[in-house]
């Protein structure tokens, strides 16, 4: 337990304002095809979604961050995620991000190097031992903030 307690698990994730399959399956009585309650509204334009950024530990989480258009990117994912939220709470504890791309990146190793932030080693698609995984799935509720790191 207490080598878990000093390890942030992070992850992005995509939520669609659309079905999964673009289909709505609807089971009704015959003849009632036009009531109200069966009458869906259907976005032929992608309807969107968003990406958002958040990180969770044994107490507590970090603020969920929503990524702006466009594709999170090492830069990006530096920027936005690393410098604001990460760095704050190193050296206390270990990253733990998947192994996405941006993740890799060159810059993003000089970054961490130069903030001595240490990341945990995390086998290639292995996403699903990752316990914020578990979180996208269910209701993400930001109720418990995120403990202050105490500076030496």
């Amino acid at each position: 337990m207490d080598q878990w307690a000093t390890v942030l698990f992070t992850d992005e994730s995509w939520f669609s304002l659309n079905t999964d399959s673009c289909r709505t399956f609807i089971w009704r009585e015959p003849g009632t095809r036009y009531l109200p309650s069966n009458v869906c509204e259907i976005d032929h334009y992608g309807g969107g979604g968003l990406m958002v950024w958040a990180g969770i530990m044994l107490d507590g989480q970090t603020p969920l961050h929503v990524f702006e258009r466009g594709t999170v990117t090492g830069v990006r994912y530096r920027d936005e995620i690393l410098e604001p939220y990460v760095r704050l709470l190193a050296p206390e504890f270990i990253l733990m991000d998947g192994n996405a791309r941006p993740h890799r990146a060159l810059l993003v190793d000089e970054f961490l190097e130069s903030e001595d932030i240490r990341r945990m080693d995390w086998p290639a698609r292995y996403p699903y031992l990752n316990p914020i995984e578990h979180v996208w799935g269910g209701q993400f509720q930001l109720e418990t903030p995120l403990r202050e790191p105490s500076r030496k």
